[in-house]
């Protein structure tokens, strides 16, 4: 393994972008690509900082011989595998509700099911379905880039966006229809659309990794 293709590696490791590392060594980013791409090779003064910001010996990092190059790997692939459960359980959690939903138009008027009944097992599989969803994020959690950390600034003004459009529509159609035993089922529409935002950033990511 080349200088450059340790220097990236270790990069990676830590989870720093060029320009962060360029910070912290006061060089250029142009630098610190240069040095990955094996264009140049760091001066003296720079192999000491590198050393102490990847964590490495010297010898480590001008002999391309790291100790972390399995680490690396494994936890590459248990991010990946992190994100794919993820993905699952969210997919898992927004189906759940499209059956909830389709329970409640069909059962009552269709199937002539009590309607205290049929809205009981309405809010338990809804109940289901949210217990996939908060379990999913809770366990499957991954390291937060700052790529990731610029999506969940976007989907967070997504939300906004669409809860404000979502009570607008309540209102309206509350306040013309005086249906509010129904009309509430907006909200159930609007958690499905959140959550099918997160699952199609969250599958965003999973591509771009592969």
């Amino acid at each position: 393994m080349s200088l450059g293709e340790t220097l990236l590696e270790m990069r990676k490791k830590k989870r720093l972008s060029q320009e962060e590392v360029a910070e912290k060594l006061n060089v250029t980013r142009q630098t610190v690509s240069k040095w990955e791409t094996d264009q140049s090779t760091p001066d003296f003064d720079k192999i000491g900082p590198l050393c102490l910001l990847y964590e490495i010996s010297a010898d480590e990092l001008l002999n391309g011989e790291s100790k972390h190059r399995n680490e690396l790997d494994i936890m590459e692939h248990d991010e990946s595998n992190i994100r794919i459960k993820r993905a699952k359980g969210i997919s898992l959690g927004i189906l759940t509700f499209f059956i909830a939903v389709s329970w409640i138009v069909i059962s009552i008027p269709f199937l002539k099911i009590d309607p205290v009944l049929a809205t009981g097992i309405f809010l338990i599989i809804c109940g289901i379905g949210t217990y996939f969803i908060v379990y999913t994020s809770m366990v499957y959690k991954t390291v937060k880039t700052k790529e990731e950390d610029k999506k969940n600034e976007l989907i967070k003004q997504i939300e906004s966006i669409l809860g404000l459009i979502t009570t607008i529509i309540y209102l309206i159609l509350s306040f013309t229809t005086m249906a509010w035993h129904i009309t509430w089922l907006i909200w159930i529409i609007y958690a499905l659309i959140d959550e099918i935002i997160k699952l199609l950033f969250a599958l965003g990511g999973i591509k771009n990794e592969k």
